[in-house]
């Protein structure tokens, strides 16, 4: 590949903003290593006016959240014309949703828990379905605001108003069953499911903390299941990663309730920009395939072009 002036999108204003700085950072110090003009920008407001004055051949986004992971930034890039990499702006409003997500991909035929909208006043009346189940904002990533509600948990029964959870901070959640058993994602890299990891927290579970937190994860690559539950997850992630409209990478999360066999696997979202910091996950299953962090970021470069 030619060398290219490459802006590398990182930081913003989400609750993500750190992983997304680790994530610019990586990237930004590989295409450099590649040869390439690396632009590095600390998203603000003044987005546009910024990249029209850098003009770079291509963006590299590396945010993660809203406003680069929901269709706002991917918007802004198409109508200044910049090509970008990751997916575009349909598929990342419906992919950041996990209202739409399920929309968009259960009548294809992919297994995905049940659920409903609640109000988050109306938890401190009553629950919405039988515990244990689990409460996740609707347009958040990286397991930000994640509860899981048990009978034995400290939250109460009624959950109590003054008890710290997403219901303070989020008007809207997606309550969904709570799936016992493990965690697995499947990594995409343009039109190829990489491996399946489990994912097996020191303590509690997969949540924000556990994901950037060196040393409170184990991550177990490729995951010991059965052949036919490793086949499932890789076609499942493959299959929400087309019909989503996905490019560049994406990593379907999912959770397995192993005494079901292969019918207990659920997959719960697809992150259409995940991270690429030291303890990520994509660039893991990219060097269990042989593939460096170098030639993944310049992979995803190429597909964005």
């Amino acid at each position: 590949m030619n060398k290219l002036h490459v802006a590398v999108l990182m930081g913003g204003w989400s609750a993500e903003r750190e992983v997304s700085l680790m994530s610019g950072a990586g990237v930004a110090d590989a295409l450099e290593s590649l040869g390439h003009k690396v632009t590095r920008i600390d998203m603000d407001r003044n987005l546009a006016l910024v990249l029209d004055k850098v003009r770079p051949d291509v963006v590299f986004n590396a945010l993660h959240g809203p406003p680069g992971e929901d269709g706002t930034v991917q918007g802004l890039l198409d109508l200044m014309g910049i090509k970008y990499t990751h997916s575009g702006l349909v598929t990342s409003v419906i992919a950041i949703d996990k209202e739409l997500t399920k929309q968009a991909l259960v009548p294809h035929g992919i297994r995905m828990p049940g659920g409903q909208i609640v109000e988050s006043e109306s938890l401190y009346q009553g629950d919405p379905m039988e515990r244990p189940y689990v409460l996740k904002p609707v347009n958040e990533g990286s397991s930000v605001g994640v509860a899981i509600v048990t009978r034995e948990g400290n939250y109460g029964n009624p959950i109590a108003r003054d008890v710290k959870g997403p219901w303070q901070e989020f008007d809207r959640l997606l309550a969904e069953p709570f799936i016992k058993g493990r965690e697995l994602t499947v990594a995409v890299l343009g039109e190829e499911a990489l491996a399946v990891t489990e994912l097996q927290p020191k303590s509690g579970f997969y949540d924000y903390d556990a994901k950037y937190t060196d040393g409170l994860t184990e991550h177990v690559c490729p995951a010991q299941v059965p052949d036919d539950v490793r086949d499932e997850a890789m076609a499942m992630a493959l299959k929400a990663h087309r019909i989503l409209g996905c490019k560049g990478t994406s990593r379907s999360d999912f959770r397995w309730d192993n005494e079901q066999g292969v019918e207990g696997l659920y997959l719960l979202e697809v992150n259409t920009q995940p991270g690429m910091t030291p303890l990520s996950l994509v660039p893991e299953q990219a060097k269990y395939r042989g593939l460096s962090y170098p030639e993944l970021v310049q992979r995803i470069v190429e597909e964005a072009l």
